[in-house]
């Protein structure tokens, strides 16, 4: 017995066993990433709170919410009402098969524009600590073109799936009482009715449709690895110049308990920015290169990417509901406008923060000079 054949073997029990799970493991994580985004959402778009990279982390929000949005509804009728995998009439309606083409295409639309966002995070904020600015025209400047990479994003995301949506197509047929097709009946289909269904793509071998083909390796290198590169590059980049802003900082600053604690503030949210970078490496990376192997290689998508698709989902899942404990834990503006807004205990931690010398004031000539610039990430 082969070593592939064991391998496959084993992540095909693996994934029978944990399909029985995911349809509930993932409404749980569902629910509570809309509502964790929605809070990050009402948090961001404060005035206060405006900047360019605040604007971009909202756009990361909106996106969150929709692919969660699309997955309860998919998760609640393919994994917990029909957990089997059988064709049925009920399970392959020709309403629910629809929606799964439409769910598709949405969430793939939408994880290519997390990812990108992803991007553009890191160059703008780059940028912004490479070359911060206390005018107000140039910080309001940065503030329209944020808007607009975001939007330009959200457009050319959709624009760039156009072929994702047309290779994937639905197909009827009708269940007979042959004994052979009865293999896939469940116990209460009747014989001689209608189940729909979604073409096999059969990628990897080769009779592989072109077209088909050529949008797999257009979304394995566009919507993954060209932007997971971009993001370690940039990534990296940032995480240089903010330790030379850093040091350059404790260089001219003296020593003080307030600049000690603005320094450890810029610190956490530092590793804040790094980790969303570092979480989208992590869940999109592995999914760019299996693709880029199922393309290649005969089988594989069947055998080893398909076994892990529940996986791959509930790590981007996870992914999209996990930025607002990120940003209350590592960044003190947001966790303090979050209790101003949603907590009678705000205005006390309001106090407390200002005690604390870290609560920015929109009034002070200096908020935005090149000392304060790494406060402003948050």
């Amino acid at each position: 017995m082969s070593n592939d054949f064991v391998v496959n073997e084993d992540l095909s029990n693996f994934s029978n066993w944990y399909s029985r799970y995911h349809g509930y493991v993932s409404l749980c994580v569902c629910v509570g990433g809309i509502v964790t985004n929605a809070f990050n959402f009402t948090v961001l778009t404060r005035k206060h709170m405006r900047s360019p990279v605040n604007q971009i982390l909202t756009g990361l929000a909106v996106s969150d919410i929709i692919t969660m949005l699309s997955y309860l509804p998919f998760a609640i009728h393919f994994y917990c009402i029909h957990p089997s995998s059988s064709q049925s009439p009920e399970r392959n309606s020709k309403g629910w098969m629809s929606f799964l083409l439409f769910h598709i295409s949405l969430t793939t639309v939408t994880h290519t524009i997390s990812i990108w966002l992803c991007v553009v995070l890191a160059i703008v904020r780059y940028l912004h600590i490479r070359s911060p600015t206390r005018a107000s025209s140039v910080r309001l400047r940065r503030n329209i073109q944020a808007r607009y990479l975001v939007l330009g994003t959200y457009i050319v995301s959709i624009l760039v799936m156009i072929p994702n949506y047309m290779t994937n197509e639905l197909k009827e047929k009708t269940l007979s009482g042959s004994p052979g097709l009865n293999q896939t009946l469940t116990n209460e289909t009747a014989p001689n009715q209608t189940v729909y269904f979604l073409e096999h793509i059969r990628l990897g071998s080769n009779d592989t449709n072109p077209l088909v083909l050529a949008n797999v390796w257009m979304y394995a290198i566009l919507a993954k690895l060209v932007p997971c590169f971009l993001i370690s590059m940039f990534g990296s980049l940032l995480l240089y110049q903010m330790r030379a802003k850093l040091k350059q900082r404790k260089d001219f600053l003296k020593v003080s308990a307030s600049n000690n604690h603005k320094l450890h503030e810029h610190s956490r949210t530092t590793k804040m920015l790094m980790t969303v970078i570092v979480l989208f490496l992590v869940t999109e990376l592995p999914q760019g290169i299996l693709i880029a192997m199922s393309a290649c290689k005969e089988g594989f998508f069947d055998t080893v990417y398909m076994p892990l698709g529940d996986v791959m989902d509930i790590g981007a899942l996870v992914n999209n509901a996990i930025n607002f404990v990120l940003y209350c834990s590592m960044s003190a503006k947001f966790r303090q406008t979050f209790l101003k807004l949603f907590c009678k205990c705000g205005e006390d931690y309001d106090n407390e923060a200002e005690e604390n010398g870290y609560v920015l004031r929109e009034d002070k000539g200096d908020s935005y000079s090149n000392n304060n610039e790494l406060e402003n990430v948050l």
